[in-house]
């Protein structure tokens, strides 16, 4: 497994992937209201805050749009999520030293979050991701809906977003074009060194109108301001 040195995170850069037409949803949901603002602006808010630049993906058809009404990068994504971060990756400049991953979907990431995996990545991690205790019992099931398998919950975890890497790593893990369903998932295809460090019950992911309902109720309780979470 590689070795890594701790890394200078003097040049922290975030990509905000939002290119989802949000099938399950029922819509786009990045552009939903939370408390008065758009997911996708409070997601972006807190990447501003906890870094040097923010590079905003979505989709090819809202990219001027977005470029009115977004402080940020502003790139459009592409037929996958992998896709759509390789889109926001070029867009990060070559001197990045870190650089995190985000899902406008989890607008409620706070940035004590951000600032853990971007610590355990100055430490000398390759990756550093959040994760939540798995309560409930997992099933391992084959083709025919047969269980095969039923793994020890306490050495699983769900994983969450940001996800922070060595900028370097990252450019590496996706170049050659692979899919995956978290930029973690690809890293450790590389052999790097990614560790979990303790995500946030409320930073929910929203993927069906119930998950927004439930934001927002939240968001109501504990204050809409970002730089409060």
């Amino acid at each position: 497994m590689p070795h890594y040195e701790a890394q200078n995170v003097d040049a922290v850069w975030t990509i905000v992937v939002a290119g989802g037409s949000g099938a399950r949803f029922g819509k786009p949901k990045q552009y939903e209201h939370i408390a008065g603002v758009r997911m996708i602006d409070r997601s972006v808010a807190v990447a501003r805050a906890a870094s040097a630049g923010v590079v905003v993906v979505v989709p090819a058809a809202d990219v001027e749009r977005e470029r009115s009404l977004i402080e940020a990068v502003v790139v459009a994504g592409g037929a996958t999520r992998s896709e759509s971060v390789r889109a926001g990756l070029a867009a990060v400049p070559a001197e990045a030293t870190v650089v995190l991953v985000h899902d406008a979907a989890r607008p409620c990431a706070s940035p004590a979050l951000y600032a853990a995996v971007v610590a355990a990545v100055a430490a000398g991690a390759a990756g550093a991701i959040p994760g939540v205790p798995v309560t409930d019992t997992i099933k391992v099931v084959d083709a025919a809906g047969h269980v095969a398998a039923t793994p020890d919950r306490a050495s699983l975890v769900a994983v969450q977003t940001p996800q922070a890497f060595r900028a370097d790593v990252l450019r590496a893990a996706h170049a050659s074009g692979a899919e995956g369903t978290d930029d973690a998932a690809l890293v450790e295809t590389l052999g790097g060194a990614v560790v979990v460090v303790p995500g946030e019950v409320d930073n929910r992911k929203i993927t069906h109108p119930d998950d927004l309902e439930w934001v927002r109720a939240r968001l109501a309780t504990i204050g809409g301001d970002p730089g409060e979470w």
